[in-house]
């Protein structure tokens, strides 16, 4: 049976998260001066030490949280596992489909970092702060959902973002309609709708302005067909193209990320284990609510490098 990795995405971050690996592994020290060159900064430093409220921007969040992939990643090969060779496909939750991408070899380390940096620049410039909102809706039906988005929307933006699976719907636009749509779903029979502290709408329609800024960076670095085929956000099907690729990344930025679907497609196309590799369990505990019969492991620690190697082989 088939092995996928997964990709953790925002909200996964921690203060220390890859020091540990780091420190076990000299492969995994060097993604992260990589991404420290890419970026022209210490960004090791801020993920090493804090302070968390700089670590948690969406600027400095993205491309941290692919350098504790990546380094998890490096970990693993330099033990002589291959990506190539022992898993089927990969995937990451936005951000983390860079990271996944990056893995699998589409963009170096350092041209991931600067395109994560770029996407978190023009995610948080695209609209005015305090004008846009997120909510998590727990426990209600998508299609309910939906037609509070609708509802609510009344000529502006509100729609639903994240479908993560387990009941839980993120909705993205307008501070008004989010807050409305969320109030709605409340009326319509939704365990809780809450109010997400985060910087802007990501992955709504009034991220447009960070799509062109995205499809005019990725235009601008080499690219190579993955080793391993990414499912997709946006489309849950896999490609190794690196021009679809590019658009479906841009797509990305507007568009849902279909989490609950890709993790059940796995399940569909014989994947039997999905280990999340880098910071955090996000993804497993997602992953259990979604499908039962699918094993998770994590890979974010020397320790873990240690135990995956022994259970993949």
């Amino acid at each position: 049976m088939a092995v996928a990795f997964t990709f953790p995405g925002q909200g996964s971050q921690a203060v220390g998260m890859g020091k540990d690996l780091a420190d076990a592994f000299p492969e995994a020290r060097r993604v992260f001066e990589e991404v420290d060159a890419a970026l022209g900064e210490n960004l090791s430093k801020l993920i090493w030490e804090g302070p968390e409220e700089t670590l948690t921007l969406t600027a400095n969040a993205q491309p941290a949280l692919m350098a504790v992939s990546l380094a998890a990643m490096r970990a693993l090969e330099a033990r002589g596992f291959s990506l190539k060779d022992k898993v089927a496909y990969v995937a990451g939750h936005s951000l983390g489909e860079y990271s996944a991408l990056a893995a699998a070899g589409f963009v170096s380390v350092g041209d991931a970092a600067k395109l994560l940096r770029t996407r978190g620049n023009a995610m948080q410039a695209a609209v005015p702060a305090g004008e846009g909102a997120m909510a998590a809706i727990i426990g209600l039906e998508h299609a309910d959902v939906e037609a509070a988005c609708a509802e609510a929307a009344k000529g502006s933006v509100c729609q639903v973002a994240n479908d993560n699976g387990g009941g839980q719907l993120v909705i993205s636009g307008a501070k008004a309609a989010v807050e409305l749509a969320a109030k709605l779903c409340t009326e319509k029979g939704a365990k809780r709708a809450l109010m997400l502290q985060v910087s802007a709408p990501f992955h709504s329609a009034l991220m447009a302005p960070a799509a062109d800024i995205m499809r005019e960076a990725l235009a601008g670095v080499a690219k190579q067909a993955p080793v391993v085929p990414v499912v997709s956000n946006v489309t849950v099907t896999p490609t190794s193209d690196p021009e679809e690729i590019a658009r479906r990344l841009v797509q990305q930025v507007t568009g849902r990320v279909r989490w609950r679907e890709t993790v059940e497609w796995f399940g569909a196309n014989g994947v039997a284990t999905l280990y999340e590799i880098g910071a955090g369990k996000v993804l497993s505990g997602l992953a259990r609510r979604i499908n039962r019969d699918i094993a998770t492991g994590t890979v974010g620690t020397a320790a873990d490098v240690e135990a995956a190697l022994a259970a993949l082989g």
